[in-house]
């Protein structure tokens, strides 16, 4: 995969300059670099207060099915970036279309961009890049082998029953999270998270706030929004939207994914 080139403009600022690009890089990375894959619903028959344990091991159950039964999607995203400190604003949008295929993983097409050409080359690409490498390892899973779970409490929201956890990681990871989860009762899919990356990745990232939300689509639960907020030691902070899209499940014939540095065409965003 080629890596995107840092333009001379960035490659040439003095030290002081650098050190703000490497920490506001960090901030906004780790907003959603962390993110769970939940693919496809499959609901089961259960007992009506299954055991915290009996919880967990349907989830991981579930979710094997459903990665088995999600072969392919693709659907277009748009990301919303914006750093507030140092005395200076800067805002970025980017639209991009995901295709996910169950033998290759994920793989993104950029369609258009505008905004702060730091924010667009530093954060978003690298952004996509690292959601691209970790749907072949999957390495950051919402597993027993990675997470101690807890059962905080069980409530009924639209009708449903939803199970909250406390989640802890048992192992060091950068793409791991600490925080609650939302579990569907009849599904048995994570439908909410709420959390902060296990690990601070820099000294100048005083706390970072993650509320990510998924949906259902049919027999499948993915991503529908992340909204997650870095706030930065010295001040100022780093805001991070996502809005999924709609997905769609039927695949072309004939058409090879494209390579996250691919560009379809240039088109400004309407920056709202």
């Amino acid at each position: 995969m080629r890596r995107t080139k840092i333009p001379q403009s960035v490659s040439r600022m003095h030290p002081g300059a650098k050190a703000r690009t490497g920490f506001l890089r960090i901030a906004v990375l780790l907003l959603v670099a962390w993110a769970p894959f939940c693919a496809s619903a499959q609901s089961g028959t259960s007992p009506a207060n299954p055991a915290a344990a009996e919880v967990i091991q349907r989830m991981v159950q579930q979710n094997a099915i459903r990665a088995e039964h999600l072969k392919y999607f693709t659907s277009v995203r748009r990301y919303h970036v914006e750093f507030h400190g140092l005395g200076k604003s800067l805002i970025a949008d980017m639209q991009a279309r995901v295709t996910y295929n169950a033998a290759s993983g994920k793989t993104f097409q950029i369609i258009n961009e505008s905004g702060s050409h730091l924010l667009i080359n530093h954060v978003l690409r690298k952004l996509l890049e690292t959601e691209q490498d970790d749907s072949r390892t999957q390495k950051a899973a919402l597993t027993p082998a990675n997470y101690n779970f807890q059962l905080q409490s069980t409530i009924a929201e639209d009708g449903r029953k939803l199970y909250i956890f406390s989640v802890e990681p048992k192992v060091k990871n950068k793409l791991l999270y600490r925080g609650r989860i939302w579990i569907d009762g009849d599904d048995y899919a994570v439908v909410r998270v709420e959390a902060q990356p296990a690990e601070n990745p820099s000294f100048w990232i005083k706390s970072t706030d993650i509320h990510h939300v998924y949906a259902r689509n049919g027999e499948f639960w993915l991503p529908q929004t992340n909204r997650s907020e870095s706030k930065i030691r010295l001040g100022g902070s780093a805001l991070l939207t996502i809005d999924y899209g709609t997905y769609q499940f039927e695949q072309p014939r004939g058409i090879t994914p494209t390579e996250v540095t691919e560009v379809a065409h240039k088109v400004p965003l309407d920056v709202r």
